[in-house]
């Protein structure tokens, strides 16, 4: 087993495109995660979370940038700026902090133990085909909390930089995992995470994965980072969940539109290119009308 300090502590970007936005389809899955994880009709009240020392919680309806893919100087107007963990904070703004927390970078697949990368019967890894990702192993509260460990020494480089928040992406990778984790597993982690990230005053953002917003108390998350909410028509589920705090990434013209329409008012909305490059490069974009 590798040691925690061995692992590294800079950051790899990694962007977040449209293909691991959960569609709308996926929202008729929330009556059975309801029930799976005891917060559906009928079930056990959902249980609250541990009271969380004082974060600092992003504006609402606030020019926002997603630079996830290099840090650049914020575009006049921006208030809200979310960044690679590898990169530091931008001064003045609120600052939300990148971290691949369920799923292993390609290039730092050496450095998780082999235990801790999920498996299928036949012992062969399972990946995250559109990043090339091996998905980690979070099905016994053991694996969760070894995990938990490693993931959160890079929580505590987000707060040691001077972060407010950090999103810890592919809270939805329990639906690629074929079966093998759950709702409740990812549930489970995601609470882990938070309550370590609350200890060090750092606000926790959901990151997609709209099936789960009814388990926000419960996974200890304050507000939501979204891709492409208003192409696949799920701002409203966000929006309701956490009271319009959602900073949320279109990557067409076409659902900037659709979530300029109903929510330009009331949530902080960008348009990015897929890579989320930097500016001076070809493919880079930035329009928030």
């Amino acid at each position: 087993m590798i040691n925690t300090a061995d692992m590294p502590t800079q950051g790899v970007s990694r962007v977040s495109g449209p293909g691991k936005t959960v569609s709308t389809a996926l929202l008729a899955l929330a009556v059975a995660v309801s029930a799976l994880t005891g917060c559906g009709s009928g079930g056990a009240p959902e249980e609250p979370s541990a009271k969380p020392a004082a974060v600092r919680l992003p504006p609402r309806h606030a020019g926002f940038d997603y630079q996830i893919g290099g840090a650049y100087p914020p575009p006049a107007g921006v208030r809200i700026v979310s960044r690679d963990r590898s990169d530091s904070p931008a001064p003045g703004l609120y600052n939300i902090c990148y971290v691949n927390a369920f799923q292993a970078q390609p290039e730092e697949r050496s450095f998780w133990p082999a235990d801790l990368l999920l498996r299928d019967a036949h012992g062969k890894v399972v990946i995250d085909e559109d990043w090339d990702e091996p998905l980690l192993d979070l099905r016994t509260p053991a694996k969760r909390e070894r995990v938990a460990e490693r993931v959160n020494r890079w929580i505590d480089g987000c707060a040691k930089k001077g972060y407010d928040a950090v999103e810890p992406d592919n809270y939805d990778s329990y639906t690629r995992s074929h079966h093998l984790l759950t709702a409740a597993d990812a549930t489970a982690f995601m609470r882990l995470l938070s309550r370590h990230a609350h200890a060090r005053h750092l606000a926790v953002g959901q990151k997609n994965t709209a099936e789960l917003t009814g388990q926000r108390r419960r996974a200890g998350l304050d507000f939501a980072v979204t891709e492409e909410c208003g192409q696949y028509d799920e701002c409203e589920v966000y929006a309701k969940a956490f009271d319009d705090r959602v900073v949320d990434i279109e990557y067409t013209d076409s659902g900037l539109r659709k979530a300029l329409a109903r929510w330009g008012d009331r949530l902080s909305i960008v348009r990015r290119d897929v890579d989320v490059s930097t500016p001076g490069k070809p493919e880079y974009v930035r329009k928030v009308r």
